[in-house]
């Protein structure tokens, strides 16, 4: 009898467990381009509140759209995935890992150069990262 009874929460947390993983995979797409962003902040803003409070600062970033603005540090591609930097402080800069859709912007950039960039905050490492983004100016 016991052992029934474990079997059968076995298959009912399998069960919880599939459908939770079903609806993670089957997520709606978010379109940042066409999202008004949550939060407009400067570059050194945002890695100032993640250096000084990182759990602080994940309640009110992570997973949010973010515009950051701020200085152009470096503009590289790796494996075929756009990547600006922006000048934070000392301790970190905002990578801004661009979207397919936002690739052909990047001609007339330049280090040095102020931008506005939209993108989801995914947290932060040694810098603040920032996916899907689009050039917003």
């Amino acid at each position: 009898m016991k052992a029934k009874k474990i079997i059968f929460a076995i298959l009912i947390l399998a069960i919880v467990g599939a459908f939770v993983a079903y609806k993670m995979y089957n997520k709606p797409h978010i379109n940042v381009a066409e999202t008004s962003s949550d939060i407009s902040l400067q570059a050194k803003t945002i890695i100032d509140n993640f250096s000084s409070d990182e759990t602080k600062a994940n309640e009110k970033y992570l997973d949010k759209i973010i515009k950051v603005t701020g200085e152009i540090v470096s503009i590289k591609t790796e494996n075929e995935t756009t990547i600006i930097s922006l000048n934070g402080n000392d301790f970190g800069n905002v990578l801004c890992y661009l979207s397919d859709e936002t690739k052909n912007e990047i001609s007339s950039l330049k280090e040095g150069q102020i931008i506005s960039l939209k993108g989801i905050c995914t947290g932060f490492l040694m810098d603040v990262v920032l996916v899907k983004c689009v050039i917003t100016n």
